[in-house]
């Protein structure tokens, strides 16, 4: 490893099982985030040029040199490995050998603590925005899929017992409208998240007219997140914001691939998935097995681990501490996992075919039973003698069918008046907010 840009006494022996123990994964983990901490360092450049305390022709160089460092590490030409301690003293060494003296200048008026803030918020900016467009992605082909199959019957279950006639439109509908809520979150959470730390260096400010402003346009920040000290308070409350919030979207995703894992079983057998989305068995040629779905099944407890993670951190006085490092690992991981996870629920959705045969036949006269009840109550008996009475009148239940259960079943979002327009209408609202 190269010197650490802290060391004061250049003489002095780096040890290097401590300094392998501090530095952690970081170098590994920084490659996800070093493109941020160049884009804000040129942010920083153009600051440090506006107040006159890097000349033009130096800054225009640094920029240069900044953007080359981009498309290196780009090209894969530039990579970060055990000279370094990490991404923020990659980039400074890379511009000091290439620029010398003008190099040494880039960090005036900053702090690593500043610099792993603004690069984390970029990141969570850019995986918020991805994550809203899997989830417009998402809403689409469950709207689709409910619109499709609005008229098809299926079982409705409680307590995984047969309760009453539903349809398959109305299941992908529920799913649109989950999807549609955890859009509005995940817009929310992208503003909270939008607000610009850099200039707050190590928590207290400098005695510098640092440009605030300049750096919060140049990097597209909504804000300038201002108080200094709050800004490292900040660090791991808002990566929670964002973790939980994608969480929301994969705790749908995994009741939707909790329901496939049962339907694709022989004893239910309702659903027919894509033969690229299953995997045969090492030893039983008589298997597919659902793993996609299963993993992405498994995936809401990937983000599930990493908040636990950060919330044990958290347990911590004002003011920046080293801690917070181990931050870094559990929160691009599981962000990672989680955007995987959206990115394929879309073709998941599109994929899912219903065996309507198969869906037919599992519902049962008994399902009627409430159909029945309330047809009583309705003619003016009172809903507890109705009750009573279809208990006593089962046989009556037997010339009905699935299609009279489902037209008749006009109450606003249930299978005759599924309301598509009213959910597509606030999508469309949500979308232009």
């Amino acid at each position: 490893m190269s010197a650490p840009i802290w060391q004061k006494n250049k003489q002095a022996v780096i040890d290097d099982v401590i300094m392998d123990f501090m530095a952690g994964e970081d170098i590994l983990l920084d490659q996800e985030l070093i493109q941020y901490d160049i884009q804000a360092s040129i942010a920083h450049v153009k600051n440090l040029a506006s107040i006159n305390l890097i000349p033009t022709d130096e800054s225009i160089a640094l920029i240069a040199k900044l953007e080359e460092l981009g498309e290196l590490v780009e090209q894969g030409k530039f990579v970060l490995d055990a000279r370094y301690e990490d991404c923020h003293s990659a980039i400074e060494d890379f511009l000091v050998q290439e620029l010398g003296e003008s190099g040494k200048k880039v960090h005036t008026g900053r702090s690593r603590n500043d610099q792993i803030l603004v690069a984390t918020r970029l990141y969570l900016k850019d995986s918020i925005r991805q994550a809203i467009t899997y989830t417009k992605e998402a809403i689409g082909a469950c709207l689709e899929q409910a619109e499709q199959t609005k008229n098809d019957p299926m079982p409705g279950y409680t307590h995984l017992q047969r309760a009453m006639p539903s349809s398959c439109g109305m299941w992908f509908a529920s799913f649109a409208e989950a999807m549609i809520d955890n859009l509005q979150a995940l817009q929310d959470s992208h503003k909270l998240i939008d607000s610009n730390p850099l200039g707050t260096a190590a928590g207290y400010g400098v005695n510098l007219p640092l440009n605030r402003d300049l750096t919060t346009e140049e990097l597209g920040f909504g804000r300038m997140q201002i108080n200094p000290i709050y800004a490292q308070n900040s660090r791991g409350k808002l990566e929670l914001a964002a973790l939980f919030t994608i969480s929301q979207v994969l705790l749908d995703i995994r009741r939707y691939s909790w329901d496939l894992s049962l339907f694709t079983t022989q004893e239910f057998d309702f659903v027919q998935l894509p033969d690229e989305m299953t995997t045969g068995s090492s030893i039983m040629p008589n298997k597919r097995n659902p793993d996609l779905v299963e993993l992405m099944r498994a995936s809401y407890a990937k983000i599930q681990a990493a908040m636990v993670e950060l919330q044990s951190l958290l347990s911590l006085p004002s003011g920046y501490q080293r801690d917070l490092q181990f931050s870094k690992g559990p929160l691009l991981s599981a962000i990672k996992r989680g955007l995987q996870t959206m990115q394929l629920f879309p073709r998941l959705v599109a994929g899912t075919t219903f065996k309507k045969d198969k869906l037919i036949a599992a519902i049962d006269t008994p399902m009627y039973a409430t159909d029945f009840a309330v047809e009583l109550s309705s003619g003016g008996m009172a809903f507890r003698d109705a009750y009573q009475q279809v208990v006593e009148r089962y046989d009556e239940l037997n010339d009905r069918t699935a299609a009279d259960s489902l037209s008749s079943r006009n109450s606003p979002g249930a299978c005759a008046d599924l309301k598509l327009d009213v959910l597509i209408e606030r999508y469309k609202t949500i979308e232009s907010d």
